[in-house]
């Protein structure tokens, strides 16, 4: 199982975790409500999971610019 952290904005990947045995506390993922689950966290068929975060150029961008808020694909 391959855990692979992407930006949510830019697609960007940022890092990835390989281990059979790592479970969803160990990543934190129990402390998320599900609706948090289902916005942030994706399962693939071969059982790999794709995170998505924010990467710090995009938190930078959004930081500074918090009407890009408004369009739905702000940095792309």
């Amino acid at each position: 199982m391959a855990v692979n952290y992407i930006c949510r904005h830019c697609k960007t990947s940022m890092g990835s975790l390989e281990s059979t045995s790592i479970t969803e506390q160990q990543l934190g993922f129990h402390f998320l409500t599900p609706e948090e689950r289902n916005d942030i966290i994706a399962y693939d068929l071969n059982g790999d999971v794709t995170v998505k975060v924010v990467c710090d150029y995009c938190n930078e961008a959004l930081n500074t610019n918090p009407d890009l808020m408004l369009v739905s694909n702000p940095l792309q």
